[in-house]
């Protein structure tokens, strides 16, 4: 992490034209600084694939913005009219441009969300301007807000509190804490797509597993006995270490929705169909576990369970008995073993054409009779699954008078 302010000015004039939007600099009139994300993350060196700037401006933020997407060809949306706060797209970067809302820069940076975000670069004078200690705040990994009221006026930013736990290991200042939680209750005040969006944020973060933690441990999503739901595990007994890099990136982020939303609030918080049916699954599964032993499946429940969760199963490992769950793990990962990874030796067109039999339930669950077979290594070659088909037909096709 960069302390010092000389260090810090190089690092951002370079990255500034580094990320190619130096250009724009000439059209910002005298006033103009540089804040938010942007200054945080180069002072943290975190280098992100998106790329998100925020300029202020003393007056005319959207005549402003125009002039340059006229000049350079960049893409123009006006975000809000009234406060003139506009976004303008230059190179695969977003480059948001707003008033000065208060007479001085000092009380636009006190309106901000957190001391961290309220750091500025004053672009004609060459300097960096804290007056809310966010650079102290950084260099502790402190999340501290100079007013509660700030976080009220975007409720949001309430549960983006979280998303800085995960995506930077930060602490959060116990007096934001209190305030957290006696005012969780105000989400719900925000757009579903908002909440949606950070939520995703959270449980796609380095430090996913602390975030979603603190997200149960303060209720922010139900009420006190919410989380006492038998589906919800106890995070903090969980390590991950049977997981590969690749399987946390891309299976973690399921099974931490699924830790902190129920069925419910997926759907109101605008969660996809995809999402919704796989969590869903994950839960069919785990309470169908409860009542009944892995050892005690009948090899259909085994093979429904592994056909159903094939796609995410290293989200539901956790469910499963410690000793089970490294064997499922290799064995999953093995895309040949055809219990974990159900396939077929024949399609429906070729059991229709060699079999002579039309589309409807009887095919789907000839289907699913030779997969089963398959999985279970009594099904070598083309030709015995012809002849087991056929047998499965006569046993089970209805019988005409």
């Amino acid at each position: 992490m960069y302390t010092d302010h000389t260090l810090i000015i190089k690092e951002l004039e370079r990255s500034i034209k580094f990320n190619n939007w130096h250009s724009i600099l000439s059209f910002l009139p005298t006033g103009s600084y540089l804040v938010g994300g942007f200054i945080r993350d180069i002072i943290l060196g975190r280098v992100t694939e998106e790329v998100d700037i925020d300029i202020v401006v003393p007056l005319n933020a959207i005549e402003i913005a125009k002039k340059i997407s006229d000049t350079i060809g960049s893409k123009f949306i006006i975000l809000d009219k009234k406060r003139e706060v506009v976004r303008i797209i230059l190179n695969q970067i977003s480059i948001d441009i707003a008033n000065q809302v208060s007479s001085t820069i000092e009380g636009d940076l006190r309106a901000r969300d957190f001391s961290i975000n309220s750091i500025a670069f004053l672009f004609d004078k060459k300097c960096l301007f804290d007056p809310l200690n966010g650079l102290k705040d950084l260099e502790l990994s402190l999340l501290r807000t100079h007013s509660e009221m700030n976080l009220l006026n975007d409720p949001l930013r309430i549960l983006r509190c979280f998303r800085f736990v995960s995506e930077l290991n930060f602490k959060i200042d116990l007096k934001l804490v209190d305030f957290i939680k006696k005012t969780k209750g105000k989400l719900y005040l925000v757009a579903k797509e908002r909440i949606n969006y950070e939520i995703h944020k959270i449980v796609n973060g380095r430090n996913a597993h602390e975030a979603v933690i603190l997200i149960k441990k303060f209720n922010i999503f139900g009420s006190d006995d919410f989380y006492k739901n038998s589906f919800f595990l106890d995070l903090q007994e969980i390590t991950y270490t049977e997981l590969t890099k690749s399987e946390k990136e891309k299976l973690l982020p399921l099974f931490f929705i699924s830790q902190i939303l129920d069925e419910l609030s997926l759907e109101r918080f605008k969660f996809s169909r995809a999402e919704i049916a796989k969590i869903k699954l994950l839960r069919k599964w785990h309470f169908f576990l409860k009542k009944k032993k892995i050892t005690q499946l009948t090899e259909s429940e085994r093979f429904g369970l592994h056909k159903e969760l094939e796609m995410f199963l290293p989200s539901f490992i956790f469910y499963l008995p410690q000793n089970l769950r490294l064997d499922w793990l290799h064995r999953w990962r093995n895309k040949d073993d055809k219990l974990f990874h159900p396939s077929n030796l024949l399609n429906g067109d070729v059991i229709k054409k060699n079999l002579k039999i039309k589309d409807g339930p009887i095919l789907g669950e000839l289907l699913k009779y030779l997969s089963k077979e398959l999985a279970y290594k009594r099904l070598n070659n083309f030709d015995e699954a012809i002849y087991k088909a056929k047998r499965w037909i006569e046993q089970n096709a209805p019988k005409c008078d």
